[in-house]
């Protein structure tokens, strides 16, 4: 993860979210490249793409597998599933939990009394923001960080 952790905290500053949030989703979605069954970057049956593991099949792929384009396109679908909690009143802290659960699974089967209830190993955004804590303990934190 330290090969990364200029462009992750360049990434996040750019769109006002903590460093050790996108720390906490590259460590689970590919162990920071590292994550075994991933292929030249790609992983879930070459349907997800770098450090981030963007859907193809939702998103098209952007910058080389490991770059900061990549980072940047993870946060900003990360923030569109945040503020549409948001919108639906939700507070920071749930809206972070939504988002999480959104970024692995979507909306489509999100059950809002349970967020985690269909994520991947039923605990996707709990265990992001568990490694999230580990990270802003590690350097991965900054001043413009609202959450975390």
């Amino acid at each position: 993860m330290e090969e990364y952790k200029d462009i992750i905290k360049s990434a996040a500053k750019k769109y006002n979210v903590c460093p050790s949030v996108v720390a906490g989703i590259i460590s689970r979605e590919s162990r920071a490249g590292t994550a075994a069954g991933l292929k030249d970057g790609w992983g879930d049956h070459g349907n997800a793409w770098g450090l981030m593991q963007i859907d193809k099949r939702w998103h098209k792929p952007r910058g080389a597998w490991d770059s900061q384009e990549h980072i940047e396109q993870g946060i900003r679908i990360l923030q569109g599933f945040y503020h549409c909690f948001k919108q639906k009143g939700w507070s920071d802290e749930q809206s972070l939990e939504g988002g999480l659960a959104a970024y692995n699974m979507g909306i489509e089967k999100m059950d809002y009394n349970n967020v985690d209830a269909h994520t991947t190993g039923g605990d996707y955004s709990a265990d992001v923001l568990a490694r999230a804590e580990y990270f802003k303990n590690n350097g991965y934190n900054g001043s413009w960080c609202v959450l975390m």
